[in-house]
């Protein structure tokens, strides 16, 4: 019995030194690079952790709030920022769990993320700002101008999460999920199972771009890096979007602001008709055009057209 309890001891110790192994291989072979590394960086001191942001250009204040999908970051931002720096001033920060910022072991939620938005704005630009968000963050964007209409103007919203997503509350099996992606080393080798290089490439071609001649090899490598820096603590913010600790419902929010709001929809987006005609349906006074040969990130994919109705708007 003692030689059996031992064998197992031993056989499970190495199995889990082999796993840890496996992450700290991965988690190097992605951020060895330092693609998203620059000397210009600047760095807000948030109370959950420091916050790292992009500021360029020089005009009225134009915030920029990337997706909540695993590897993203300002970056996604990067072919639009550069073309409005004459008119602007700019900021792109990396929300809490994304990018080069820090990633601490908590829940993540749509909540936090609207604290952190009023809190940077306040601390940071310290002036009203327009705002453009991607998918997942647009909830909680319109939640906080809905509580605190004094720090936002006008506002550009590519492909936002559906009205219908944001209602989908923590269950028992996604709290279980949580759970498991929580758990050290196991968890870890979970996550970067999911989130390989191939994840990426079809995550891309599937859902990110419409014409996937159009990809360039340089933005998977930049989403790889943005899913793996911080090592193991990458993997909190992806356990509670997959959780579905991020949703709330922000319908009585779209009720009341009374901000000037554009929703741009890429054409081959999911069911992006129907998701926008329904925050429309809500307030009657948001705008709507769409993005002829585009999916999820058109700033990406055909930054002209978006840059074209974003100077329209604002």
């Amino acid at each position: 019995m003692n030689k059996k309890l031992i064998t197992t001891g031993i056989l499970s110790t190495t199995a889990i030194a082999s796993i840890h192994i496996l992450n700290r291989t991965q988690n190097f072979l992605y951020t060895s690079g330092k693609l998203l590394s620059c000397s210009e960086n600047n760095f807000y001191k948030w109370r959950f952790g420091q916050i790292k942001y992009d500021k360029k250009g020089n005009g009225s204040p134009l915030l920029f709030v990337h997706d909540l999908t695993v590897g993203s970051s300002g970056y996604e931002f990067h072919r639009l920022i550069n073309n409005l720096t004459d008119e602007h001033e700019i900021y792109v920060p990396d929300l809490l769990g994304y990018g080069l910022s820090d990633k601490p072991s908590l829940t993540y939620t749509n909540n936090l993320y609207e604290q952190l938005i009023c809190d940077f704005i306040t601390n940071v630009i310290g002036k009203k700002v327009s705002v453009i968000a991607t998918g997942n963050s647009v909830p909680f964007i319109i939640a906080a101008c809905h509580h605190n209409p004094e720090l936002f103007d006008k506002m550009i919203f590519i492909n936002p999460q559906s009205l219908y997503s944001q209602n989908q509350i923590p269950s028992k099996q996604t709290k279980f999920l949580k759970l498991i992606f929580e758990t050290p080393v196991i968890g870890t080798f979970i996550y970067n199972i999911l989130n390989t290089k191939h994840h990426f490439e079809k995550t891309f071609e599937e859902k990110y771009f419409y014409d996937k001649s159009n990809i360039k090899e340089k933005y998977i490598l930049n989403y790889m890096e943005a899913s793996q820096l911080s090592g193991c603590y990458a993997k909190y913010v992806f356990a509670s979007f997959t959780g579905k600790f991020m949703n709330t419902n922000i319908i009585h929010s779209i009720k009341e602001i009374n901000n000037s709001i554009l929703m741009l929809g890429g054409t081959k987006e999911k069911d992006i008709e129907t998701t926008l005609e329904n925050y429309v349906y809500y307030n009657n006074s948001i705008e709507i055009e769409y993005l002829p040969e585009t999916k999820h990130l058109p700033h990406l994919e055909a930054p002209d057209k978006v840059l074209e109705q974003i100077r329209l708007f604002l």
